[in-house]
């Protein structure tokens, strides 16, 4: 049962639910319009079944209190939080609309009719959901469920924007703490299998990996717990998709290594290991001029050392000239004949 009816007026009114456009294991998603504003958003809340919960005012603090994270993350490839308000004991979190299909969808039409997905045309979305994804942990933020199904492109600039944070939780490097083990499979590394995970930004580094995995072969990676139950190799993509670069085969198969200790550890590391990180010259002013060896005698040219004009040998001849091109040697002559 759905918490909100169609032309259901929220906030006073500032906002109309226009209709149901998802639900998951936590959370309902609904479109919506900002009277205000007079644009279409997207508003969700937590579902029922987390309402039954026990626990049920602990797990809407955090909600929200993610949801208030989240908005501090304001990056082109985030969708971006605008509001969140209580409704009937609810809190709902207003987000942007991003009019566009998710990539999945996207990766599947192209795929039946033009084959698989250019590997430059794939790299590029990895690398604008990679820098997305180091601007949440720089939070302390994990997404936990980065797959194509939640990333839009928008429609008019094929930009790539990572959405659905419903997973997403507070970490901190290096302590194992207790998760809801909610996960995708083919996406999900194996600590997400475990209710008392090892979890850090190798986690979301598997999960990129894997979608890059599935853009350029378009198929599902084998599941993690399956991978360490049964002892099975994951296949290399490039088994499925010859165009596919040496380099990129092999960042792929060192971002989705089961252990976390042999894995990518950060994204930023991932990006490099695809060739997606380059590193800027920086040019180091000097607070002294360079000085120069210069072998032979340069005629007519006047040398400047920070603001004094330094006078040249007797032997050379200064070209006197006004900045609009008046020539003034014949005053310089005329006044050395008066002396």
């Amino acid at each position: 049962m759905q918490s909100w009816t169609p032309n259901t007026p929220l906030q006073n009114g500032q906002y109309i639910i226009k209709r149901a456009i998802g639900g998951g294991g936590f959370g309902e998603t609904y479109l919506a319009e900002d009277t205000e504003e007079n644009r279409l958003v997207v508003i969700k809340t937590l579902n029922r079944e987390q309402r039954e919960k026990p626990d049920f005012a602990e797990i809407q603090k955090r909600f929200r209190k993610e949801a208030l994270d989240l908005s501090k993350c304001y990056h082109p490839h985030i969708v971006q939080v605008y509001d969140n308000f209580p409704e009937d004991g609810l809190w709902a979190i207003v987000m942007e609309h991003i009019d566009g299909d998710d990539l999945a969808a996207y990766v599947e039409n192209y795929t039946a009719e033009n084959g698989y997905l250019s590997e430059t045309e794939a790299l590029r979305y990895i690398d604008q959901i990679g820098q997305a994804l180091e601007c949440i942990h720089e939070r302390k933020l994990l997404h936990r469920d980065v797959k194509p199904n939640n990333i839009l492109l928008r429609r008019e600039s094929k930009e790539a924007v990572l959405i659905d944070f419903g997973l997403a939780r507070e970490f901190q490097p290096g302590k194992i703490r207790s998760m809801t083990a909610t996960k995708t499979e083919g996406y999900a590394p194996i600590e997400q299998y475990e209710r008392r995970g090892d979890f850090g930004y190798y986690t979301d580094v598997y999960a990129l990996a894997a979608t890059l995995y599935s853009l350029l072969t378009n198929r599902v990676p084998i599941p993690a717990n399956y991978r360490a139950e049964e002892d099975v190799k994951l296949s290399p993509p490039q088994k499925f998709n010859q165009q596919i670069s040496d380099k990129v085969n092999a960042a792929i198969l060192k971002g989705m290594e089961l252990e976390p200790v042999n894995r990518t550890q950060t994204v930023r590391e991932f990006r490099e290991l695809l060739g997606l990180v380059v590193k800027p010259v920086v040019n180091i002013p000097t607070s002294t001029p360079v000085n120069f060896d210069i072998q032979q005698p340069i005629n007519n040219v006047e040398t400047f050392h920070g603001t004094s004009l330094h006078t040249p040998p007797n032997n050379q001849e200064v070209a006197l000239k006004s900045s609009c091109g008046m020539d003034y040697g014949k005053l310089r002559d005329y006044l050395a004949q008066r002396k």
